[in-house]
């Protein structure tokens, strides 16, 4: 399962999850101007993923939006300066999308702008 962004711009930030020695694959993660770092994520199936992530503090409120119930991810979560913990198992491979969203009528140019991203 493969995590990368569909940035318009940006460079691609490899990372392969490792498991950890609680047998969760432990993920740290900066969301900031249309990007998230890293931006190219390896998770394997069937294994708990633990994201660790965090807004740069310049930029306004925004989610974390996972949705992908029937492959046990299904993740809403409000983005802060202060790091969230994001919990998930994957069920399945796939292109899974995420992406950034805000409360607000630029939801659509803010993902159009490239802060988004897919799980493969």
């Amino acid at each position: 399962m493969i995590c990368s962004a569909d940035s318009l711009n940006a460079q691609k930030k490899h990372l392969v999850a490792t498991v950890d020695t609680d047998g969760v694959q432990k993920i740290e993660m900066l969301a900031g101007e249309y990007f998230f770092d890293p931006n190219y994520v390896v998770v394997k199936v069937n294994v708990p993923v633990e994201i660790t992530i965090k807004k740069e503090p310049t930029i306004i409120a925004h989610n974390f939006v996972l949705k992908a119930p029937d492959a046990g991810m299904d993740v809403h979560q409000s983005l802060s300066s202060d790091p969230r913990i994001i919990k998930f198992t994957p069920r399945r491979p796939g292109n899974i999308l995420f992406t950034a969203t805000r409360n607000s009528s630029f939801s659509r140019v803010t993902e159009k702008k490239g802060w988004r991203a897919s799980l493969k």
